[in-house]
Parts: C-alpha cells; structure tokens; sequence
C-alpha cells in the first residue's frame, strides 16, 4: 500500500515553554457549537458521477442554507470520490488543500493486450518519481509541459485489457494523460475508462458523506433540533490542515496574530519537529484551534533555540481577532 508523502512524516512535539491556556477564550475544535460548525467547517463529499465540482459545493450550500462553500481540487465530472468542501469562513482553507498530494483508484484500458511484467517495468522505468506531462487539450490550464511527482502507482489487477491501478500523485497530476503516456510507451495505446479519488492530502473515503447523506443530517438538525448526524457529517475545519507541520503558541500572542502579525520567537508553546525552512506551517493555538498559515523563517531547531526574532510569517488568518481578548506577550 502507497503512502502519499506526508503519510511517511513521522513529527515529535518538542516543548519550547510549559504553558497553559485559559479555558474563557476560545474553545476545542471539538466542542464548537453545530452552528459554528456549519458556518466554519468542512464536509468531506462522496462525490456522484455527473455533476461538476462547482455543482457539487453549489449543491452542499443550498442544502446546508449558507452564502459559501469551496471545493478543494476540480474533478471531472465522471470522477467520483473524495471532494472536501469548505464551509462559510472555512473556504479559505481550500487553498491549503489545493497543492495537497491525491490519490486515485482507477481502471486503464490497454489497446492490445500486455504482460504485467512489462507493464510494471515500463511504469518503473518512466512513470515513477518526477515525469514530463503536457495538460490535455480540455484543460483549464495552459498547455505547456510541465514537471509532476508520481508517489507510487500500483496494478491492482489486470483481467485481459483493463488494468485496475492505484496511483499517488502531486497535485495538478492528469490521470487520463498518465494513462494515454502509459500506452504510448508500450506502443500499444490506453485510455483511462473509469476513475476515483481515494485521496486527498489529510482525506480518505472513512471520512466521506453522500449529498444525501448531508441533506438527510441537516433535515434532522433543522427540523427536529438533532444534530448527532450533522456532527458526524461535518468536521472542523482544523482537519484540512492535519497534513502540516504545527507550531503551538501561547494565548498571549494569538491577538496579534489574528491582525496578521508575524509569529515571533517568544510567542511559542511546543511545535513540530522537522520543519524546515521554507516549509508551510499551521499555527495553532494551544486548544488547538487554527489560528492561520504561514512559511518557516526558521527551522524546527532554531525556534528551540532562539530567543527573539520572526519564527513564521503568516500569509492567511483564520481565527476571528475577537476570540482572545488578550493582549500580546
């Protein structure tokens, strides 16, 4: 079984300074009301075949009755599978979901039939770390040759012409091309004829609700004032960024951060080891509670050992200024 990369990321909790967070500010993710969650949540969609993606987060707004909703990563419409769908003030997080590595079930049907073993040696050979691929022709992006990481791509099972593959891949991968470049190299010709997402970054399908699935959950909720379905359905939107390395700070400083000012050294409660310069990190607060992202200035053992200076420079808020009242450190 693959691993997308930050699957094999093994990050220890080092403590810079002992602290403890006060229980009138803020609260765990866990616990925020159903509301909060609607408002500031995502929900991870079974995705149908047929409709868009935008259709899909257009469908997830009107059953939930909210102003927003934003999918993380276009499927085509035939696709199926694992779609994120940010809620409300959540949305901003889809960016962080975008560049994510994905994973894909999907089955390739060979021209003229092939040997697994010449399948795999071909696939070993060209298709298996950083390849070339040119965008389709229906695509929304410029056509230009460009470089992408395929993780692992497994065959699963190949009954006559049809292979059954799992593949992991970067961000921006086009599955129904790597299938077309499959073939040509075998000199056979290949087509993708079915496809599904398994992956993508901190998602998999245990996590997944059908469309009906949510509408059912919030007939419940608004109708009969139950919310245990929606509370499973939805999940707080810090799960969108459990693929990030973290950096844990103390609630003195989190005012500051909510009006956009960097995190600097003596603001640090615990982070992850690991992180390296450069690196995008989650800064959270110690209920572990997203307060924003933002890039490394320094590595996981400069911030241990410094004393002063800027640890991350936040590029995106998403806690509201007004949650900890509390004045900066």
């Amino acid at each position: 079984m693959g691993q997308l990369p930050f699957e094999k990321i093994e990050r220890r909790i080092l403590v810079k300074r002992e602290a403890a967070t006060n229980l009138n500010h803020g609260c765990r993710p866990e616990e925020r009301k159903t509301e909060e969650l609607i408002a500031y949540g995502i929900v991870n969609i079974n995705k149908p075949s047929g409709p868009t993606s935008h259709q899909v987060s257009e469908y997830v707004q009107k059953i939930l009755k909210i102003d927003k909703a934003g999918h993380s990563g276009t499927l085509d419409p035939a696709v199926t599978g694992v779609l994120p769908v940010a809620l409300g003030r959540g949305t901003r997080i889809v960016q962080a979901l975008l560049n994510a590595g994905k994973e894909y079930v999907g089955v390739m049907h060979l021209h003229k039939e092939v040997s697994k073993e010449e399948l795999q040696k071909i696939i070993n050979e060209k298709f298996l770390g950083k390849i070339r691929q040119l965008p389709p022709i229906k695509s929304a992006v410029k056509r230009e040759e460009r470089t992408r990481e395929i993780y692992y791509f497994e065959i699963l099972e190949i009954e006559e012409k049809d292979v059954l593959f799992r593949v992991g891949c970067e961000a921006g991968t086009y599955i129904r091309k790597l299938c077309h470049d499959i073939g040509q190299s075998l000199k056979v010709g290949a087509h993708m004829s079915e496809l599904r997402r398994t992956k993508a970054g901190p998602f998999d399908e245990s996590s997944m609700a059908t469309l009906q699935d949510l509408k059912d959950a919030f007939h419940y909720f608004f109708n009969e004032k139950n919310d245990q379905f929606l509370r499973k359905t939805i999940q707080p939107v810090e799960n969108g960024v459990r693929h990030f390395p973290k950096v844990w700070v103390l609630d003195g400083a989190i005012k500051s951060l909510c009006h956009g000012v960097d995190l600097k050294m003596p603001g640090i409660a615990k982070l992850h080891s690991g992180i390296k310069k450069g690196n995008l990190a989650a800064v959270m607060s110690l209920k572990d509670e997203l307060i924003g992202l933002g890039t490394a200035i320094e590595s996981s053992e400069q911030m241990m050992k410094k004393s002063g200076g800027i640890a991350v420079k936040i590029e995106k808020v998403f806690m509201e200024p007004n949650v900890y009242k509390l004045a900066s450190p």
